[in-house]
């Protein structure tokens, strides 16, 4: 039995792996030893070493391009790893959401996973086996009235979704995971803290609890980095986790504050 986690072997796509999570993710696949491809919409300068092709998985056009280099490039997949989630929708609550902006939402969060696991899991059902992982959101209990409830929806929905979908396909030998982030000490994020502290004449470390303070508190003190998310995601994508599908693992330190 190998004694340490391996991910040797396997071909692995993961969407959005140029900054944040997404990034730390495709690293620690690398140095797991996994074959990886990543995606964004164009390529940055900083990245080496891992196979990319340049989409927008907003569209369904962009979900088949980056389906069919899956294939071309990989020759199959073993793991998906949906990154891929934002917001751009405005701050005011729902009466600011007009239906374009519930649609930008949807196809960002929920129907670029959607269409790709269309796309890609037949042919891990093909072969018997296969992981696949959807990041969804803590919003999805803990959405922000004010500015994300389109996000929150859409991640619920994706939750909702992952879960009918494991029941389906994890009987062929296909793993499907959620997990659940908290407020991850990303790129944006960091900018937001420093941008809030400078309006409120503090330092980054009060910048941060203001955040803080609107999710409602983190036990911990603290966001989670980005190399923790992905050492999660590492392990419930390899054969460690090979009688783990259907659930959701929640990442937050502790910021739901029911079991």
């Amino acid at each position: 039995m190998t004694a340490f986690l391996t991910l040797e072997g396997k071909r692995a796509l993961i969407t959005s792996g140029t900054r944040g999570a997404g990034a730390a993710t495709v690293a620690l696949f690398q140095a797991l030893g996994a074959r990886v491809l990543t995606t964004a919409r164009s390529r940055p300068d900083n990245l080496s070493g891992v196979m990319f092709t340049a989409t927008d998985l907003t569209t369904p056009e962009g979900c088949a391009t980056l389906a069919a280099a899956v294939r071309e490039q990989l020759g199959g997949v073993d793991i998906v790893v949906h990154m891929l989630g934002g917001s751009s929708a405005p701050a005011g609550g729902y009466a600011k959401l007009g239906d374009e902006e519930w649609f930008r939402e949807l196809d960002l969060n929920l129907m670029a996973a959607v269409r790709l696991d269309r796309e890609l899991i037949p042919g891990m059902v093909a072969q018997g086996s296969g992981a696949v992982i959807h990041v969804t959101s803590i919003q999805r209990t803990l959405p922000l009235p004010e500015a994300t409830t389109a996000y929150a929806a859409a991640k619920a929905a994706l939750s909702t979704y992952s879960k009918s979908l494991s029941k389906e396909v994890s009987p062929k030998g296909v793993r499907v995971v959620r997990v659940a982030p908290g407020w991850i000490e990303t790129e944006a994020s960091v900018r937001l803290a420093e941008r809030l502290a400078k309006e409120a004449g503090t330092d980054y470390e009060g910048g941060q609890r203001i955040i803080m303070d609107s999710l409602g508190g983190i036990p911990i003190g603290r966001p989670s980095k980005p190399e923790e998310i992905a050492n999660l995601i590492a392990f419930l994508a390899s054969d460690r986790a090979a009688t783990i599908t259907g659930t959701e693992y929640v990442i937050d330190g502790g910021t739901i504050p029911t079991a």
